[in-house]
């Protein structure tokens, strides 16, 4: 069998391309070729199954470091925090999808085997080279075809496989405890109300417990200290606005960022594009 290979090329041009598919309901596609990108911790609503294209990438995720090289397959849970920069001189290129979790529940309801819910991926990277076949061509059908039928049959069928291929089933939950419930309650504050100008103090006092303790605490839990959540709930809104048709500059003033350039700047790093570019997707 082919093994995968890390290439090393010459410098390529950055470029990123985003649009949103109609297919179960939108699902979000991403086409880049990046150098010097280097993605912030951050996380995203959606799943990312990814296919590299070139070079190679080196991401954080599950507690550790990973290499994804070319004709391999990123794997990112939803909600899960991960990072991303080139493993290798001269970039990478690859082709993404999000589909949320409520998507994947719809196609194992339909399979009759909703039991669990949305799939867990283990594997950050894996080599499956006929599925990454597939899923070369949802992208280039999703792109070029304007056939609802084929763009349909080729999502189910390739979210279908990546399920039945890689997915396990999510870890049960345990029984929350006290300082989990404490936690639970600030990350819904954030998330309720990304734009509020908060102080650790008070989310402390929220929590019923001290600020030291909730910094570590909640960093342990949910990837993030506080005011690095409170980043990724503001983007989470800002997209909402944006897709809703407002401004980038209300949108950054809605959402509790300094100014335009602010939100720029953290939207690039998480989302490897800028903010207007997902407006006019």
């Amino acid at each position: 069998m082919e093994e995968p290979t890390m290439e090393k090329r010459h410098s390529t041009k950055e470029s990123a391309k985003f649009q949103i598919a109609d297919e179960l309901g939108g699902i979000e596609l991403l086409d880049a070729q990046y150098e010097t990108q280097n993605f912030s911790r951050h996380s995203h609503e959606g799943y990312t199954v990814g296919v590299i294209e070139r070079g190679a990438q080196c991401f954080f995720r599950t507690g550790s470091n990973h290499v994804a090289p070319q004709n391999s397959i990123i794997l990112v849970n939803a909600d899960e925090v991960h990072t991303g920069h080139s493993a290798v001189e001269g970039g990478w290129a690859y082709k993404a999808m999000y589909p949320l979790p409520e998507q994947f529940k719809s196609i194992a309801q339909a399979l009759g085997t909703n039991r669990y819910g949305a799939p867990y991926f283990p594997e950050a990277v894996v080599y499956d080279p006929e599925l990454a076949n597939q899923f070369r061509l949802v992208f280039e059908t999703l792109e070029k075809s304007n056939n609802r039928l084929l763009r349909e049959t080729l999502v189910y069928a390739s979210l279908v496989k990546l399920m039945s291929r890689h997915g396990k089933t999510p870890p049960k939950p345990t029984e929350t405890s006290k300082t989990q419930q404490q936690l639970i309650r600030v990350k819904a504050f954030l998330d309720d109300f990304p734009q509020a100008d908060v102080s650790l103090t008070e989310l402390a006092n929220l929590a019923e417990i001290s600020p030291f303790h909730l910094v570590r605490a909640f960093q342990k839990q949910f990837g993030f200290p506080p005011h690095a959540y409170q980043i990724q709930a503001r983007l989470r809104y800002a997209k909402t606005l944006l897709k809703a048709g407002h401004s980038i500059s209300d949108t950054a003033q809605e959402c509790g960022f300094h100014d335009q350039s602010h939100l720029h700047r953290h939207f690039k790093k998480a989302m490897g594009i800028t903010p207007r570019q997902y407006m006019n997707s």
